[in-house]
């Protein structure tokens, strides 16, 4: 660490207790309903489309490895809202299997699937969609099913193939050439519960086949602006609203308010990609709190299949200067697809929070996963994308928290190799578990924690269990969870609360 660089955790921290004090306070039957199957149009992986009954089309898409795959579902409705929903399909071969499951409870009997709607995703209004998706394993052959039935009804017909889009998983064109092992495209031969991108909730390929889109910048939409979107959700809702995006660049500032709960903020396109939300405050003016291109406050709030960035860049004068892309107080949040892209403190999960991400893309230079939160990130990639490296996490959890911050079956690699910590306490009780990922040799093996402004990684809950990969291993500097102590971290017990939220199945 060159001297420029050891004095930064004080002046991070500055940055952050005064940001702390400036922080804001934040007719139709079931056959009118079209499911969507979707997971890897944008990876280029083969496709099979079925031509359905009226109001209904099926669209199923896999990646796959030896002995292992990863599928996504999206349900569009075409119809009239519905409030609760089912999806039903079978299995060709009596070797499939889902093993794990996401944004839906996953039940399996003989070669007979069934996803049902969890709480947060039940309702799906007129031309709005929800997204799902599972890891599954397979013996002998992997075809994919030739019906579904959504709500009882079957959407069956002629298969054909759909073209591939671009992969969303390639890193941002800020830094084309940082992260060619970054993207969620990770070889599956590595790791089978990594899933390659096949994002666990994976939207639509294109938009809504009827309808208008919420928002477009292009003034085909209701509204221009995503805020303006947001802001014509009354306070106070009940339900959820789901806010379609159209494929574009949005610069703007975007608050979820606190009083309005359940809003859905979903991208149109093939890949996250196309729907960028971007500007480029910094905390030198903002704050680093107040920094942020969006502050999403209100409860049950709802990110898939778009980018949130602050593309404010760093330069030989401004190292070490904050710039927040995603500011997140909402508690029972879901980010699915989504790419969060930054530099220094790229995404914060403020005290208020409990958030599940999965399927997701995070990326930046200095603690770029940081705050007092709670929240799993699960199977995503992480990416350092600074080529002297810096630690990953920076969490501040209260001492009274049991849970803070899980990296599960995620991918974490960087620009360079034995540079890379996972992280530093911000918090003296910092709390942060690095659980069945694989770690690349960007992780600085003998020492992959840090000290930080007083507060000694050797005082925080930081562990590390069954990781794999180059840059996982043992030694004194690296503590390990036993197997009895990893029962009681996994990720339901992170996000259960007092409620039991249960966001996974």
């Amino acid at each position: 660490m060159n001297a420029s660089e050891s004095a930064r955790p004080s002046a991070a921290r500055g940055h952050r207790q005064s940001a702390l004090r400036a922080r804001p306070s934040g007719g139709r039957t079931a056959a009118a309903v079209t499911a969507l199957v979707v997971g890897g149009l944008a990876a280029g992986w083969p496709v099979t489309q079925a031509a359905a009954a009226t109001g209904c089309a099926v669209t199923y898409t896999t990646s796959d490895w030896a002995g292992g795959f990863s599928a996504s579902v999206t349900i569009q409705n075409l119809g009239d809202a519905v409030n609760g929903w089912t999806l039903g399909f079978r299995f060709p071969d009596s070797g499939q299997a889902v093993t794990s499951g996401w944004s839906a409870t996953w039940s399996q009997s003989g070669q007979d699937v069934t996803a049902r709607n969890l709480d947060w995703n039940a309702a799906i209004p007129t031309g709005g969609s929800v997204s799902v998706g599972f890891n599954g394993a397979w013996s002998g052959s992997n075809p994919k099913p030739a019906a579904f039935t959504l709500n009882g009804v079957t959407c069956t017909g002629s298969t054909g193939t759909a073209s591939p889009s671009v992969s969303p998983s390639a890193s941002p064109s800020a830094s084309p050439s940082a992260s060619p092992t970054a993207s969620p495209t990770a070889s599956p031969t590595v790791s089978p519960s990594a899933s390659p991108s096949a994002s666990p909730s994976a939207s639509p390929s294109a938009s809504p086949t009827t309808g208008t889109p919420t928002v477009a910048a292009d003034g085909t939409g209701r509204y221009r602006t995503v805020q303006a979107a947001i802001d014509a959700v009354p306070t106070g809702n009940a339900s959820r609203k789901v806010i379609t995006i159209k494929p574009g660049t949005y610069r703007e500032i975007v608050t979820i308010p606190a009083n309005k709960p359940y809003i859905t903020l979903q991208g149109l396109g093939s890949s996250p990609r196309d729907v960028v939300i971007v500007n480029n405050h910094n905390a030198d003016v903002y704050g680093t709190f107040n920094s942020a291109t969006a502050f999403v406050n209100g409860h049950d709030a709802a990110l898939t299949n778009l980018t949130i960035s602050n593309d404010y860049v760093e330069n030989s004068t401004t190292v070490g200067q904050q710039a927040v892309a995603l500011n997140l107080n909402a508690d029972r949040s879901v980010l699915s697809n989504v790419r969060l892209l930054g530099d220094q403190d790229t995404f914060l999960v403020n005290a208020s929070a409990r958030a599940y991400m999965s399927g997701s893309y995070v990326e930046g230079t200095v603690d770029f996963i940081f705050g007092d939160g709670t929240i799993v990130i699960d199977n995503s990639d992480i990416y350092e994308k600074r080529s002297t490296g810096a630690p990953i996490t920076a969490a501040r959890t209260d001492p009274a928290k049991t849970y803070g911050f899980l990296i599960y079956r995620s991918r974490i690699t960087g620009a360079t190799a034995n540079t890379t910590q996972l992280g530093r306490p911000w918090g003296p009780s910092a709390q942060v578990l690095y659980r069945e990922s694989t770690l690349s040799s960007t992780i600085k093996t003998s020492q992959p924690w840090t000290d930080m402004s007083g507060n000694s990684w050797k005082n925080a809950r930081f562990f590390e269990y069954k990781n794999t990969g180059a840059g996982a291993g043992v030694n004194s500097n690296r503590p390990q969870m036993s197997d009895a102590q990893a029962a009681n971290y996994t990720p339901q017990r992170y996000l259960a609360g007092s409620d039991g939220w249960r966001p996974i199945g």
